[in-house]
């Protein structure tokens, strides 16, 4: 058996491994590890000990399979110990080995373990290019140190020779974005061309979602003018975006005609955007047209999710259509698409009402049969 199916053995044979909880250390040197434990520990020393396989150390996914688990049960030192054990290995000289290493510690919000390995690349002889560059910067964004992304930006390139790049500037927009300084956000494009770097749909995708959603929708035209003006051609998300604002500032009817833009310009509406319009009519009292969308939404071959029927099913009890919500209740059940049982609840309590109290039954015996917490219903 090869050392990665010996280490993927080990995650496919203990699926039960659990998060780390705060349990009350005993004062007895005697006591024995948990299982739980061992299991950790026996997965961290498969992991080293396969690590000296070249091949193996090839295989990106089982690195962040491995990182990600044990993040999640909070195991940082493991995490720590297993990123570590790979600086002995000749491939700390590649930076694209590097930057795997960097963005593991980043998706487990150790950002300070990620800016040592950066500032250490040139002790392992790897040269540090904006690659490298933007996967730290990911890495602060990523653990919502958003100030840090700013202030790294702005002090590293000069310090280490390196020329920010679009991505570079996609990621501090973003945090601008998330540090709510729209305007900063929307100056780095300006800064952008002046250093010769034109911004793309991911730039103007990122703008348009922080102006709409924080209700500066003549901002957020006037971005998408701006956009336009240089041939960017906007993305599903960009639309997505611009229509959630029409239907935020209610102009639903001139979000229903950006659809029809949409295709033409050959690009597929998306459960997002059909959610969108359909929430947009639920909170306008159009039944009519909230049922016409989610036919659309399936017409399109789109798969409606937890939020659609979270939205839809309320508000057909809400207006007495209860067949329909019953059909989609059960659909929502059948598909595990069912995100609270409130909404479950209002079918069957309008059931009850007009007297339809078999259906309700059927109903709550299917929820139960998909192992739905319904025993209060």
């Amino acid at each position: 058996m090869s050392s990665l199916s010996r280490l993927r053995g080990l995650f496919t044979s203990n699926p039960s491994f659990k998060s780390k909880t705060n349990i009350l250390k005993s004062t007895s040197t005697n006591k024995k590890p948990l299982p739980e434990e061992v299991d950790f520990q026996n997965v961290v020393n498969k992991f080293k000990e396969s690590s000296e396989s070249h091949e193996f150390r090839k295989k990106r996914s089982i690195y962040e399979t491995t990182v990600r688990r044990l993040a999640k049960a909070q195991k940082y030192s493991m995490i720590e110990e297993i990123l570590e054990s790979q600086k002995k290995y000749k491939d700390m000289s590649c930076e694209g080995f590097v930057i795997r290493l960097i963005y593991l510690y980043g998706i487990s919000g150790l950002v300070d373990h990620a800016q040592k390995l950066f500032d250490e690349m040139p002790q392992f002889d790897c040269e540090r290019t904006v690659k490298s560059f933007n996967t730290l910067l990911s890495a602060y964004a990523y653990a919502k140190n958003f100030d840090k992304v700013v202030e790294f930006f702005r002090e590293m390139p000069s310090k280490i020779s390196i020329q920010a790049n679009e991505v570079s500037y996609n990621i501090v927009i973003h945090a601008f974005c998330e540090m709510g300084s729209l305007d900063l956000a929307m100056s780095m494009v300006d800064e952008m061309e002046k250093n010769g770097i034109g911004p793309t749909f991911v730039t103007f995708g990122t703008l348009l979602d922080a102006f709409y959603k924080n209700s500066r929708y003549m901002d957020g035209e006037k971005i998408w003018a701006l956009m336009e003006s240089k041939n960017v051609e906007p993305s599903v998300r960009c639309y997505s975006s611009r229509l959630r604002g029409m239907v935020s500032d209610s102009r639903i009817s001139e979000a229903v005609e950006l659809i029809d833009e949409m295709r033409q310009k050959g690009l597929k509406p998306d459960v997002f955007i059909f959610n969108t319009l359909i929430k947009g009519f639920c909170d306008d009292g159009n039944m009519q047209e909230a049922k016409h969308w989610y036919d659309e939404l399936k017409k399109h071959d789109c798969s409606p999710d937890k939020i659609t029927y979270m939205t839809i099913v309320p508000f057909l009890c809400k207006e007495g259509d209860l067949d329909m919500a019953m059909e989609l209740c059960k659909e929502a059940i059948n598909r595990r698409s069912l995100a609270d049982v409130a909404v479950l609840k209002c079918v069957t309590d309008g059931l009850h009402k007009e007297g339809k109290t078999e259906k309700a039954s059927e109903l709550l015996k299917l929820g139960k049969s998909k192992k739905y917490q319904i025993d209060n219903i």
